[in-house]
């Protein structure tokens, strides 16, 4: 099989974040030599900004701090990588709180459907009391958290076989979801088929025809160039979603209190260049995937969100998340769910 230049250019780059930063006239070798890993490609502004950030840290530490990003799945599906994360087999990981649900159930809560109509809501609340609140529930599942969450962004839809501008298109519909049971709960309520399925083999199941269509953000869509084996995109924004900068608590007591000060820093300042990357991406990206070949279509939210009260999901979810997280919530949203 052929090697493509892209191939080529794409592993060298891979290589370049992989490798330890090294600073030219570094006094000594690195003291801790940490992994970071996440699901995004190299291009994704998070691994952009991560490279800066660690790149940072190196200098501040004078060397001490070494952390290598392992972009693209490249230890493993997400929940594999948890589990890595949990044994120290890895010492960082940019997770979405919806997958760390499985074990966090209630750091899904930013996850409900339709939720957050826009992106000042989001970061109210985020960087608010319901950002606070999933940090509480994250720390008490063992993990460190950073206290800044990355931006993944709004969901659309994409279908290989027609538009999405109804809840009744839904019905039947064989769609891709993250491993997460809130995501599956979502489209459940619409009568749709979700399959739930790692990030890493998505590009193969919409390929194959396992599934027709799945769902994400536009930047992914643009990175993981989606439109290769999709043809329609609806701008349903049915979800936001973003990604928590985890550490291993072992590791992360390990580096002292000075060292977590500059670590801790660093990712933080990186969380909001990278949400600034993302805003800039999302104001081009809609022409982008248009001269790819996606046929974007907008929808109206209201008739999915009454669906889904219809079907009972807000009233399962209050029961699921208890009265005391969904009162966040919805204090956070400015508005009654359920």
């Amino acid at each position: 099989m052929m090697t493509t230049r892209r191939h080529i250019l794409l592993g060298a780059a891979a290589g370049a974040l992989a490798a330890p930063f090294i600073r030219p006239g570094m006094a000594r070798a690195a003291e801790f030599s940490y992994k970071i890993a996440n699901n995004q490609p190299l291009e994704h502004p998070s691994n952009v900004q991560l490279t800066q950030a660690i790149k940072a840290i190196a200098e501040e530490t004078s060397g001490a701090v070494d952390i290598q990003i392992f972009p693209s799945n490249q230890l493993g599906a997400d929940t594999d990588v948890l589990g890595q994360l949990r044994a120290g087999g890895v010492e960082f990981f940019q997770l979405s709180p919806i997958i760390l649900s499985t074990l966090v159930p209630k750091s899904s809560l930013n996850g409900v459907g339709f939720a957050f109509p826009d992106y000042d809501t989001v970061w109210k609340a985020m960087d608010g009391a319901l950002g606070a609140y999933e940090r509480k529930e994250i720390e008490a599942a063992g993990l460190i958290v950073m206290d800044k969450i990355w931006d993944n962004g709004f969901r659309q839809i994409t279908t290989s076989t027609k538009p999405i501008t109804s809840p009744a298109d839904l019905e039947g519909f064989k769609i891709r979801v993250p491993v997460s049971p809130l995501w599956t709960s979502l489209f459940s309520a619409f009568g749709a088929a979700p399959a739930s399925i790692n990030f890493a083999e998505v590009y193969t199941a919409l390929q194959t025809g396992i599934v027709d269509g799945q769902e994400n953000p536009l930047a992914i869509m643009k990175v993981a160039k989606l439109w290769e084996v999709q043809k329609y995109l609806s701008l349903t924004n049915h979800m936001w979603d973003g990604f928590w900068l985890l550490g291993n608590r072992r590791a992360w007591a390990a580096l002292g209190e000075a060292n977590q000060q500059i670590v801790a820093k660093h990712f933080n300042e990186g969380a909001m260049r990278q949400r600034a990357d993302v805003m800039a991406l999302n104001a081009s990206l809609r022409g982008d995937l248009e001269g790819h070949g996606f046929v974007f279509n907008e929808v109206d939210p209201k008739p999915f969100e009454d669906k889904l009260r219809e079907a009972g999901f807000y009233a399962e979810w209050k029961k699921s998340f208890g009265d005391e997280a969904w009162e966040i919530l919805e204090t956070a949203i400015g508005r009654k769910l359920a």
